[in-house]
């Protein structure tokens, strides 16, 4: 396959998931359900919703949680480390991808954003 395919709409200027070749690029999610509405309460619903979020973005393009192979994080508060990795690592049970986590303010008021870049060849 040459050249990139979107996939998914948004109501913001970005595409949820992008393929250019067997590279699969998903933007980064907040624990937004599907409704729209955002998860109240701590870090780990918010993580778990997330990474739900990343699962179905991968969904779209053909990928999933076992392709991923790098994942940037960031927490509104470096506190809730534990309880975010503590939620991460049963998406990665196995062979978890690089990762760098970086603590900063947040878009809108939420605790967590994850990005994913999957490694999945076209079929």
């Amino acid at each position: 396959m040459t050249g990139k395919q979107v996939f998914g709409t948004s109501h913001v200027p970005l595409s949820p998931a992008v393929r250019a070749g067997d590279m699969v690029y998903v933007s980064g999610q907040v624990p937004v359900r599907p409704d729209g509405s955002i998860v109240d309460g701590g870090i780990e619903g918010q993580t778990r919703q997330v990474l739900e979020n990343v699962k179905a973005a991968l969904a779209l393009a053909g990928a999933t949680m076992e392709d991923v192979v790098k994942t940037t994080v960031w927490i509104e508060d470096a506190r809730d480390f534990g309880g975010m990795n503590k939620v991460y690592a049963t998406f990665f049970p196995k062979d978890p991808p690089a990762r760098t986590t970086v603590e900063s303010r947040l878009m809108i008021d939420i605790k967590v954003e994850i990005e994913a870049v999957a490694y999945a060849p076209v079929k």
